[in-house]
């Protein structure tokens, strides 16, 4: 900068004025600032910048899949709102790994982000000592984490899947297989108790030889649905809990030589672009992606800008059931049938 004030022949102060914009410097000095800039190629050290000012104007993120549509979705309305406040992101995938969670987490903390938001795995033991160690504002992101006391924004994934199960119920499936995620989240714990909860609702047992259990991972939907398709009462209709799941459910579904819908119906979690390209289309729970983007980044921005000691906001969205063409009615209602045994 000094070197810059020389070959402009001003002062240092009026060179760091202009390129930080902290007062107003007049056209012609402008000029010749700028001019000197090109000159010797001047570029700003972020770094010495950052310890001067006490801020990087950096935001770490942290998801369990970058491949999955919802993260990448998420992530997009998320760095494009910190891109408007004037802050980068510095992005990092766990991969549904606490070890390199936690890693990530104390690399991004080295690094000097500004605040954190992340998607949980695992264990959150660990996030807690980090997060009370941290000095910087956090957001949890989908998945809460018992013990944090920080902002949070979920969706009800409980009533999302209690809503799914009830719509297959009411279209007679009275034998729901679901292909559920690891428990160490909150999310599939919710999920799972929603789907409890529709087929108690609706007086059907909950039947373990249903439930099936997988990483998330499209291997995983596939192995779960020839599980439950090679039972000797095999169920009318499976949901899984996720979408790279259900492209597993449907491949297996094809390779035992059945069809979607007329064989076996099939609905998941979270909407993705190709939901309704697919043949069938699917129906899925569709998360509002862009409101839980934004909602995360605004929670992080409000305590960025002083709001520190407000307490903890935990924010539960709404999912919306969108209704396709991969599950067919087998009967009537639960309703149609005890009107008729009362009648």
């Amino acid at each position: 900068m000094l070197h810059v004030a020389q070959v402009a022949r001003v002062s240092v102060a009026t060179v760091s004025a202009l390129i930080n914009g902290t007062a107003t410097v007049s056209p012609e000095l402008s000029q010749r600032i700028e001019q000197a800039i090109r000159d010797i190629g001047y570029k700003r050290n972020a770094i010495a910048r950052s310890l001067k000012m006490g801020t990087t104007r950096t935001i770490g993120l942290t998801v369990p899949h970058i491949t999955n549509p919802f993260f990448t979705d998420v992530v997009s309305v998320i760095q494009q709102a910190f891109d408007r406040a004037g802050y980068a992101v510095m992005l990092c995938c766990t991969d549904e790994d606490l070890n390199t969670q936690d890693d990530q987490i104390r690399l991004l903390l080295d690094r000097m982000v500004d605040g954190l938001i992340v998607a949980r795995v695992g264990d959150g033991a660990i996030l807690k000592r980090i997060v009370d160690d941290a000095n910087v504002p956090v957001v949890l992101l989908d998945r809460v984490c018992e013990g944090v006391d920080t902002d949070t924004v979920v969706l009800d994934n409980q009533r999302a899947v209690f809503d799914a199960i009830t719509y297959l119920i009411d279209l007679g499936h009275r034998r729901i297989g679901y292909i559920s995620g690891s428990f160490d989240i909150s999310p599939m714990h919710d999920r799972m108790t929603g789907y409890r909860e529709a087929l108690q609702a609706a007086g059907l047992p909950v039947e373990n030889e249903l439930i099936r259990f997988g990483n998330f991972h499209e291997v995983d939907g596939y192995n779960a649905t020839m599980q439950l398709l090679s039972l000797h009462d095999r169920p009318s209709a499976i949901f899984s809990a996720n979408n790279p799941m259900v492209i597993g459910t449907m491949k297996a579904i094809r390779d035992i030589g059945l069809s979607c819908p007329e064989d076996i119906s099939v609905a998941c979690f979270d909407d993705f672009p190709w939901s309704d390209v697919f043949q069938p289309q699917l129906t899925t729970v569709a998360q509002p992606v862009q409101a839980i983007g934004e909602q995360a980044a605004n929670l992080l921005l409000d305590r960025l800008a002083g709001n520190r000691d407000a307490p903890p906001r935990k924010l539960a969205l709404k999912g919306r059931l969108m209704i396709r063409n991969s599950c067919r009615p087998l009967g009537p209602p639960l309703g149609a049938i005890a009107q008729s045994v009362s009648a």
